[in-house]
Order: C-alpha cells, then sequence, then structure tokens
C-alpha cells in the first residue's frame, strides 16, 4: 500500500475554499477545482516505494499484472482503468456531454487521421476512450442532469414570460419527445449570438424574480438565475432550462452515462470515472462547442436524475451500484464498524478519507494512517483491514 501524494488542479471555477477545508491547509486566494488521485497522464498520483517519488503510472507501466490484476490488465489494458477526484465547485462547470465508447474510437481515430493536434483548442476527443462518471456529494450539491420532459420544459420556460422563448414552447408542447428536444437545443445553440445574449438577459431577469418566490420550479428558477450571473448572455444558460436541476444531500449520488446533458453548479464532492478526458460542450464556457459533433453524441430522451444512495453489504461497505464496468464506488463508516473492515483484494483500489482518520494495516503489521483529505493506492492481491473513526470511500474496479 502507498500513500498518495496528488495535484490540485486550480480550473477558474473552483471554490477557493472548500478543498483548503477538508484538507486543513490555508487556502491560496485561488480557485482548486479539484484533486486528482490516480494514474492519469495529465495528473498521475506519486508514490515513494523508497527511491524517491514516482509517477504511480510509470509503477504500473512496470508491471501491469502485478499492481492491477491478470484480470483488470487483460480487460482494460496496462493501465488503471478509474480516475478518483475531489471536485469542489464555486461556480458552474460547462454544460457537456459525453461520447460512448464506440462514439469515442470513431471520433479519436477521426482526428488522429485529420491531424489535429492532441492539445488543439478544436479537438473534442483526447483519447479513444468513453467516459462514465459518479458524483456523490460530500456537502449539499447542486447540478443539472438529464432532459426535462417536454411538457415540464415548456412550462419552466413559459413562466419567464419572455416573448422570444415562445416559439422554444410551442415546439416543446406540439412535437414528439425526442424531435422536440433535438429542435429546441439546435435552435438556441445555433442562434443569433447578439440575439440570443438579449433572450438571456430577459430570461434571467426573470429567472431571477421568480426564484426569489414561492411558486412552481422557484429552486429551478434561482439555479438558473445564478447559472446566469455567471455567464452572461451565454446561449447555455436557455440551453440548461431545459435540463433537471438537481440538489444532493451528503451522501447522496448521481451517475452520469453517456450522452446525458449535466453541469455541476456548486458544491464538494466525489468523483469517479472511466480514465478518459473526452468532453463535448453545449455552453456555460468560452471553450470550444461543437454544436454539429455535440447533437451527434447527445441523446435526446427525458430522464429522472436518478439519485443514488448507497446500499451497505453483511461487511459494512455501502456500495453505490452503477453499469460502468471500469470503476466500483463505495464508502466505509468506520466509527460504527465493530471489527475491522476488510476490502476485497482482486482487483487494484484507491482509498481516501474525508472525515476523521482511518487506519490502514496490512497482513505483515504495516500500518498507514491517513488524515482527512488523504489517500492511499493498493495494489491488487494485497489485502488490508482499516479500522479508526473516519469515513473512507473506496475505488475499484468493478468488472
Amino acid at each position: 500500500m502507498d500513500r498518495l501524494a496528488n495535484t490540485v488542479r486550480p480550473y477558474a471555477w473552483g471554490s477557493t475554499t472548500a478543498i483548503p477545508e477538508l484538507l486543513g491547509t490555508a487556502p491560496t486566494g485561488e480557485p482548486q477545482a479539484e484533486v486528482w488521485m490516480g494514474a492519469h497522464p495529465g495528473a498521475p498520483s506519486r508514490v515513494d516505494r523508497g527511491s524517491g517519488p514516482t509517477a504511480l503510472s510509470d509503477v504500473i507501466a512496470a508491471d501491469p499484472e502485478g499492481e492491477l490484476g491478470r484480470a483488470s490488465a487483460e480487460r482494460f489494458g496496462p493501465r488503471l482503468p478509474f480516475l478518483l477526484k475531489l471536485l469542489a465547485a464555486g461556480s458552474p462547470l460547462s454544460l457537456q456531454v459525453h461520447p460512448d465508447l464506440a462514439q469515442a474510437k470513431e471520433g479519436f481515430a477521426d482526428e488522429e487521421a485529420r491531424g489535429v493536434p492532441i492539445d488543439a483548442p478544436h479537438r473534442n476527443y483526447k483519447d479513444a476512450n468513453h467516459k462514465p462518471e459518479l458524483i456523490c456529494a460530500l456537502t449539499p450539491f447542486d447540478g443539472l442532469c438529464g432532459f426535462r420532459a417536454p411538457a415540464e420544459a415548456a412550462d419552466l420556460l413559459a413562466g419567464l414570460g419572455v416573448d422570444p422563448l415562445k416559439p422554444y414552447v410551442d415546439i416543446l408542447r406540439a412535437a414528439p419527445e425526442s424531435a422536440a428536444l433535438r429542435e429546441v437545443l439546435t435552435a438556441v445553440l445555433t442562434a443569433d449570438r447578439a440575439a440570443m445574449a438579449e433572450t438571456v438577459a430577459q430570461a434571467a431577469t426573470a429567472a431571477e424574480r421568480l426564484g426569489a418566490e414561492d411558486g412552481p420550479h422557484q429552486d429551478s428558477y434561482a439555479a438558473y438565475a445564478s447559472i446566469a450571473r455567471h455567464y452572461p448572455g451565454d446561449p447555455g444558460v436557455i440551453a440548461a432550462m431545459l435540463l433537471n436541476y438537481v440538489r444532493l444531500q451528503p451522501g447522496e449520488a448521481l451517475y452520469l452515462g453517456a450522452g446525458v446533458p449535466h453541469a455541476y453548479l456548486d458544491g464538494l464532492g466525489v468523483e469517479l470515472m472511466a480514465n478518459s478526458d473526452n468532453v463535448l460542450r453545449c455552453g456555460l464556457t468560452p471553450k470550444h462547442v461543437d454544436v454539429p459533433e455535440l447533437l451527434r453524441i447527445v441523446r435526446f430522451e427525458a430522464t429522472a436524475p436518478g439519485v443514488l444512495r448507497p446500499e451497505a453489504d453483511p461487511g459494512g461497505e455501502e456500495v453505490y451500484e452503477t453499469p460502468a464496468d471500469e470503476f466500483r464506488l463505495s464508502r466505509y463508516d468506520l466509527g460504527r464498524a465493530a471489527e475491522p473492515s476488510r476490502p476485497a483484494a482482486r482487483t487494484p483500489q484507491i482509498l481516501l478519507c474525508t472525515a476523521g482518520t482511518a487506519v490502514l494495516r496490512d497482513t505483515a503489521g504495516a500500518e498507514l494512517t491517513l488524515a482527512r483529505g488523504e489517500s492511499a493506492y493498493v495494489p491488487a492481491g494485497e489485502q488490508v483491514e482499516l479500522t479508526g473513526d473516519g469515513a473512507v470511500f473506496r475505488a475499484t474496479v468493478a468488472a
């Protein structure tokens, strides 16, 4: 088992206080958006096995089967198939979707064949993998997830009383679900930017008022008003109104599969995903928005957010069930456990302490103590037991 030294990512949307508070460090005054735990080449964690800090990606590359186990190495290749993060949103992230595996392979191959540089700002596919993901709230956490039913979206837009939105309302009420959602999103993203900016300003003013009054969609209107304050005039503000607003309470989670539009708005959470960086953006960003490719990837179907709550097994492991093969997230409340907890050892795992203290002990008796915000990597086949008074999230491979 190895203590991880992790990289903090200072994206502009990050909170200035949430991650420092969790880690027990002084705020720098700059945003701290994410802490990456894993072997992603963009910011691999580092371990020290006696010869100085070494990237976890290099450790795994030197002995994939020994580190990952034969089954994981054969199925997902010689790399850790998941990436664990702490995510602290101080302002809304971009409205986005992720491709499925076939779309990612096709899109990556196409951009490679056309010679699009991997770091080009207009590049859509940074790798050939899909990016299912799971976000679990550590604090109240606001987000957008999946399309509303067209009739509900029509009612919400109509409630704003903004004349330029009336054609969208009519389409949402008259057309079949998939066609209605596609037509309205396409119209919003391809509209004249100056005219759309004025529409967004009117909608934002109305949402600000309705978010402060008792009435239908009050919480949603308040959320959209906040989005508009961060991204004035952005067409993504209207696109966001087509989506479900959801507030997670601590311990609740959302699973986000391919083609589902979503955005994180505010709060601190634990995020687990397949090891990919493929994102198609819909708005709420100054970055490139490839509308034709986006429309090819989005699944135009109304979906309920589907808030997940963990299911406890007899050993006290609380599991967040998802259809993803690359990852599995679970949680241990060590303070409530009568006996030491013993996670299964057949797959590689990362253990993250988010409250209190956790003590890891291997079969040779070696111990590693994790304070809040600290994490450890445990190779496949290495059995550890957990004790202490803390809360520990466990990321591992589902398959």
